[in-house]
């Protein structure tokens, strides 16, 4: 599969941060055939479906983002804040998987 024509790949190639491992990540991917990813701030769902299946080379069906607030934390008696991020639930077609171990 090839990038759509209104994205370029090199661009693409940079929305998809890194996967997601949590309890929850891992729930979500039995139950609904979800993969959970880390993204850029500024991605949008169709940025997102076209990098995944640009990558992966697999059908996505659907996309749903969260922005995650980041963390008040403590430095000594300084109070600080952690990053805003975003992730992004991607749903894979019927049949779709990722295998992780077998990137390059």
């Amino acid at each position: 599969m090839s990038a759509p024509k209104k994205y370029n790949a090199e661009q693409l190639m940079t929305v998809v941060l890194a996967p997601i491992v949590s309890e929850k990540a891992t729930m979500v991917a039995d139950k609904q055939n979800q993969i959970v990813f880390r993204v850029l701030d500024s991605a949008t769902k169709p940025q997102v479906k076209a990098a995944v299946e640009l990558m992966f080379k697999v059908k996505v069906e659907s996309v749903q983002v969260s922005n995650v607030k980041g963390k008040q934390k403590r430095f000594g008696k300084m109070m600080g804040r952690r990053r805003n991020w975003k992730k992004a639930y991607v749903c894979l077609a019927a049949g779709q998987e990722i295998n992780f171990g077998a990137m390059e």
